[in-house]
């Protein structure tokens, strides 16, 4: 979730999405590993269950059912590859069963009409979309070769951005593979097949530009020791936005973002913003209480601290390092997560924290 280069994240969106989104409606799927899985994050935007015409009841429970998985579908994230597809198809499986019980027909049919849609180009390589529109294998065959071309290429660019500025010849390999694959809806498609296709997309809608696409975040583990606070627990701070952070209190890099933690905490309301640290011990004088809360005070924390003695908290999360941010929104979804220094070689991801916190407080809490 980590900010990337607009003429990559442009590539990313149109043509791959990412692994954490989903992927086709079986794990069987010969093209799979190919094939965006998006249906977790349509499911979870308002705009979508506005599209669905989903009723307040139906809202009602579909969260139900997000608060019993999405702990899942969250955790995943830091799995390789094919065990994180794995657990997004046994959970789109669950989503499905769920809409099958919950939905009317047409709510279904929608539903499906948008994940096509979600999917782009892709969509091509679904044996179920196949056969509906009666792709022959050579045809899927040739798609799914510009498909892997565009990946390699867009893999390449990503791993060149990691150590700095992406070479202009990775951008434009990525950039022409992603649109020779776009274009192949029109290249490799008959006439009648690119009709049927428009069929099963239906009317129009913009999947790119929702907001609210990841799950809603684990429910915090209790602990004997808190600071600044009675135990709280997320639920009962809905309504609020939450700045949860991960810090360990000998952590250096931790110490970096600390002045930014007391900023958001000061400038806030506390009716609408709640910072909270999680002190998940990485050395052993940071699994003492008494010195966890001596660093707290010397570094002038206000803001209620949990501490993670036995990082219960910490493997409830699956974090990972030491700093991590994670910024959720009033009714409990991650909206954005960071880790590592805020301004880390001039970089500016706390002012970004600080305007996605200052959207959120804007946002309509339904």
């Amino acid at each position: 979730m980590k900010n990337s280069p607009p003429w990559l994240l442009l590539i990313i969106v149109c043509t791959l999405v990412t692994a954490a989104c989903g992927q086709s409606p079986t794990a069987t799927e010969k093209y799979g590993e190919l094939i965006p899985q998006n249906l977790l994050r349509l499911v979870h935007a308002p705009e979508v269950h506005q599209e669905l015409g989903l009723s307040p009841e139906q809202v009602q429970r579909l969260e139900s059912f997000f608060e019993q998985f999405d702990g899942m579908w969250f955790r995943s994230r830091v799995l390789p590859p094919e065990k994180q597809r794995g657990v997004v198809s046994e959970l789109e499986a669950k989503t499905r069963q769920w809409f099958a019980k919950q939905a009317t027909v047409d709510q279904r049919e929608r539903m499906q009409q948008l994940e096509y849609r979600s999917l782009g180009i892709r969509m091509l390589l679904r044996s179920d979309v196949a056969k509906k529109i009666g792709l022959e294998e050579s045809q899927r065959a040739e798609l799914a070769t510009l498909a892997k071309t565009t990946n390699a290429a867009v893999a390449k660019a990503q791993e060149a951005s990691q150590s700095g500025d992406v070479p202009e010849e990775l951008k434009t390999a990525a950039t022409e593979a992603a649109g020779a694959e776009q274009k192949a809806l029109n290249t490799v498609l008959r006439a009648e097949q690119q009709t049927a296709v428009g069929k099963l997309l239906g009317d129009p809608f913009d999947t790119a530009s929702l907001q609210r696409i990841y799950p809603m975040v684990p429910e915090l583990i209790p602990v004997e020791h808190w600071i600044n606070t009675e135990p709280l627990r997320l639920k009962e701070l809905r309504g609020k936005v939450v700045v949860l952070h991960f810090y360990a209190f000998q952590c250096h890099n931790c110490h970096a973002n600390f002045v930014h933690y007391n900023k958001w905490h000061d400038e806030f309301s506390s009716d609408q913003v709640v910072v909270v640290g999680i002190q998940t011990p990485e050395t052993s004088s940071e699994r003492d209480p008494t010195a966890v809360k001596a660093a707290a005070k010397e570094r002038g924390f206000q803001f209620p601290v949990l501490i993670d003695l036995k990082s219960e908290n910490w493997k409830a999360w699956s974090n990972t390092m030491w700093p991590s941010v994670y910024v959720i929104d009033k009714r409990g979804y991650l909206r954005y997560m960071w880790q590592g220094e805020l301004n880390w070689q001039g970089a500016t991801h706390d002012q970004t924290i600080h305007d996605v916190i200052e959207k959120l407080i804007a946002e309509e809490d339904a």
